[in-house]
């Protein structure tokens, strides 16, 4: 795959500068126009800096899933302060800066309208992108959809409205699936471009967030954007994709590349560590314990009898599995991995299993502030050498749109199908080979709730892939899940050489407490936005307002 690839790494980092800072208040471009924008290679090369700018995520410690050895995550704990500057917001103008360059250039290309819109299709859903993390985070933003020049008044728009936003957004995403190629006709050396298939299920994402944002925020209205939701997921049912048959195999080499149809949007990396183009330092990274699973994280996963212990709140399950063994009883540290949901072992290492550097053994210093170490993503390959990994990061999967479908379905309807559930929840449970399957029956005989059950196996089909955060804020239950504490390991002194107990903060169960609740704080009144940097406010002449209660 990394060879087909190397014509579009080539292109990529070989792409034309085209920067901004804040809302374009930088010159349109670094480079002459009058021997530019004539061909379709024009276009493919100045669209390739939507690839370029295209941030990979691989650490977020912003929910309560993960904590990373650097000491507490502002976000996730409360504390943060209203920022200066900040990249969440003037990185994705930059980007939405591009995609209307792009826009507004590329009309004079001599080429025919099909293949403009192809590159005009990407630039809008990489705008629509943009857009939809700017949402994401701090509700109302100002919408630019051209080029600013200086002394453009528009310089000093407001925020526009949420609501008009997601409008826009689903605009660029329409037509982006109007005039992208299906994933089919995509061809392999192309692979990494943008189908109609990524601008459905981005449409599915935007639609999922804003529908039950609106439901459980009390915001407008659910229904629609929820109807949304459905019918671009269906669309992305439609075009073939499969799920890759091997969970654990999916975010590593082995799942890279075109004949991987669980594959819908992946930043690539490559081509080797010999031959580097681009890297990263992920498994570095998990080595390191910058992802430190908690137990907030593990208590999700069901039983392999298809039932839980804790609900997604991280409260107790109405109906508890006989295979659940109370905290302060689990006899070793590999008690609460063990007749799981297979997922968990792809996710987790267990005491004794090969992991980093040799055999995982129990610590709380470099390598896991919970005593727990992240699995999911680490390969020998990608740690050899320091920032040279080259594993692809997915960012959207046929995974994602399926358990997007599941909710959406539910939120929308109030309830949802067996068959549904089948092609849905079902499918994710059968390719990670949990025997145990969801039904509206094994709910009711176990007083499960369904949207419990859907929101659980969003939660552990995407775990640690950065959507904890954003799910507990668009379900409104940050505020019960953020203040309480980040547990980790159960301490058992067999399984934990050389550690004494005195440097471990303990609980009554003797499970690890990585940041108490006495140190994590969550307001319903403000915390469900970002603060709007202080510059973003000063450079509008007043114009952009602060998020409420941001003081």
């Amino acid at each position: 795959m990394k060879k087909i690839n190397r014509y579009f790494y080539i292109l990529i980092v070989a792409g034309f500068t085209l920067s901004a800072c804040s809302i374009n208040r930088t010159p349109e471009t670094n480079f002459s126009d009058t021997d530019f924008w004539n061909t379709e290679t024009d276009l493919q090369n100045a669209a390739n800096r939507l690839y370029q700018q295209l941030a990979a995520n691989w650490i977020d410690n912003r929910g309560d899933d993960n904590v990373s050895q650097g000491g507490p995550n502002n976000i996730s704990n409360g504390t943060r302060n209203i920022p200066g500057t900040s990249g969440d917001w003037s990185g994705r103008y930059d980007e939405i800066f591009t995609a209307n360059n792009i826009l507004e250039k590329g009309l004079k290309a001599s080429v025919t309208d099909a293949i403009r819109n192809r590159y005009f299709g990407e630039a809008r859903f990489f705008r629509a992108y943009a857009y939809l993390d700017l949402v994401m985070k701090y509700g109302d933003v100002p919408l630019v959809l051209k080029t600013l020049s200086y002394n453009s008044e528009d310089l000093f728009v407001p925020r526009t409205s949420r609501n008009d936003v997601m409008n826009a957004i689903y605009e660029d995403l329409d037509f982006a699936a109007q005039w992208l190629p299906t994933r089919a006709a995509l061809p392999a050396a192309q692979f990494g471009r943008v189908t109609k298939s990524t601008a459905w299920a981005l449409k599915a994402r935007a639609g999922l967030f804003a529908g039950t944002w609106n439901k459980f925020h009390n915001a407008g209205d659910a229904q629609a954007h929820l109807a949304v939701a459905v019918a671009a997921a269906e669309q992305v049912l439609s075009q073939g994709h499969t799920l890759y048959p091997n969970y654990g195999n999916l975010f590593l080499q082995a799942g890279e590349g075109p004949a991987n149809t669980e594959n819908i949007l992946v930043k690539i990396f490559g081509v080797s560590n010999s031959n580097l183009f681009l890297g990263h330092n992920n498994s570095r990274d998990l080595e390191n314990g910058r992802i430190a699973p908690t137990r907030n994280l593990l208590r999700q996963y069901l039983y392999t009898d298809g039932l839980p212990a804790f609900n997604t709140d991280n409260t107790p399950s109405a109906t508890r599995s006989t295979l659940f063994v109370a905290e302060g009883a689990e006899p070793s540290y590999n008690t609460i991995l063990q007749n799981r949901d297979p997922r968990l072992g792809f996710t987790v290492y267990l005491s004794g299993e090969t992991a980093y550097k040799g055999p995982w053994l129990p610590t709380t210093t470099l390598g896991s502030r919970s005593g727990y170490a992240a699995k999911k993503g680490f390969n020998i390959e990608d740690q050899t050498i320091n920032g040279a990994a080259t594993v692809d990061k997915i960012l959207i999967r046929y995974g994602e749109v399926l358990i997007t479908l599941a909710e959406a379905l539910y939120e929308r309807d109030g309830s949802i199908s067996d068959a549904d559930l089948n092609r849905t929840v079902n499918a994710l449970r059968t390719r990670a080979g949990l025997a145990a399957k969801l039904t509206n029956a094994f709910a009711t005989a176990n007083n499960l709730s369904m949207r419990e059950e859907i929101r659980r196996e969003r939660s552990v089909e995407l775990a640690l892939e950065g959507f904890r955060y954003n799910d507990i804020r668009r379900w409104k239950t940050a505020e019960t899940v953020l203040p309480q504490s980040l547990l980790g390991a159960k301490f058992v002194e067999a399984d934990w050489p050389g550690t004494n107990a005195n440097t471990l903060n303990l609980n009554a169960d003797r499970v690890i407490v990585a940041e108490t609740a006495a140190t994590r704080f969550f307001r319903a009144d403000r915390d469900y936005l970002y603060p709007v940097p202080v510059n973003e406010i000063n450079l509008s002449k007043g114009n952009v307002t602060q998020n409420p209660n941001w003081q």
